[in-house]
């Protein structure tokens, strides 16, 4: 029997052959968790006879890219188009005719970058296909289940791109929780976070944990200093984990007044 690489359905992360543990790594660590069924796995194969990728424009720069119906925890990929060379921001398990054809239409990737380890999914294979880099941050190194060839671990607190972007490592969730900021997409700055930051569907709080699903929150002196960090950082609109997670307005006002929420 050929063997295939096995991907978690409960969190979406791709395992290269040569895994051979019965329970996921990422779902084992205590920011996710197994589900109450029971571990279960799938293939790439599998998802693309069963699952779709769905393509929708945010503005003249961003595409959001979501599986349909919905994957593992649900989430999104983004497409940044840029002058000097596109970016997906964050990765989805599944590539598929639709969004590879896309993304060629729109001129291909430069580079992939990653907000934290729950959205690795089969990055090496998004990688490979387009032939770019991997930008992911060093001291979330441990979490990465296939090292492949294309992967660059950046080590300082800013790692400067093109085109007015630039990956900012907050820490937080994970140590490696990363934002990218892209400086001309709104008036005064737009970030894209993952879970790095978690927008309610209030829409008005931002909350920021160690684990969102296990609800264990950061020590006060670590929301102290994100949100001393995140003062110096100039942006008006956040793009987050879930669809719903659009903010493109007053994100940096509700982020600060959500940290010092969290301090008083």
């Amino acid at each position: 029997m050929v063997q295939t690489k096995k991907i978690c359905t409960a969190c979406g992360t791709q395992f290269p052959i040569s895994y051979t543990d019965h329970l996921c790594a990422i779902c084992m660590e205590e920011r996710q968790y197994v589900p109450a069924a029971g571990q279960e796995w799938t293939s790439h194969d599998i998802l693309l006879k069963t699952h779709a990728t769905e393509i929708k424009q945010l503005n003249d720069k961003l595409y959001e890219i979501c599986i349909t119906p919905k994957f593992a925890i649900g989430q999104r990929a983004f497409l940044l188009i840029s002058e000097h060379g596109n970016i997906l921001w964050d990765c989805i398990p599944l590539l598929d005719e639709n969004v590879i054809d896309f993304i060629r239409s729109k001129g291909g990737l430069k580079a992939i970058a990653f907000s934290h380890p729950h959205y690795y999914s089969n990055m090496n294979d998004w990688a490979d296909l387009f032939r770019c880099p991997v930008y992911i941050h060093k001291n979330d190194e441990p979490y990465i289940s296939e090292k492949g060839n294309n992967i660059l671990l950046w080590e300082e607190n800013e790692l400067p791109l093109w085109d007015g972007m630039c990956l900012i490592n907050i820490g937080g969730h994970f140590a490696g929780s990363t934002i990218l900021l892209h400086t001309t997409m709104s008036e005064k700055g737009t970030v894209l976070c993952g879970d790095t930051f978690y927008l309610s569907p209030s829409m008005k709080h931002f909350a920021v944990m160690y684990s969102y699903p296990n609800r264990i929150p950061l020590p006060l002196k670590e929301i102290k200093r994100i949100k001393e960090q995140v003062k110096n950082i100039n942006f008006d609109s956040v793009y987050g984990f879930y669809p719903y997670q659009n903010l493109p307005h007053n994100a940096k006002e509700i982020l600060m007044d959500s940290l010092e929420r969290y301090l008083q």
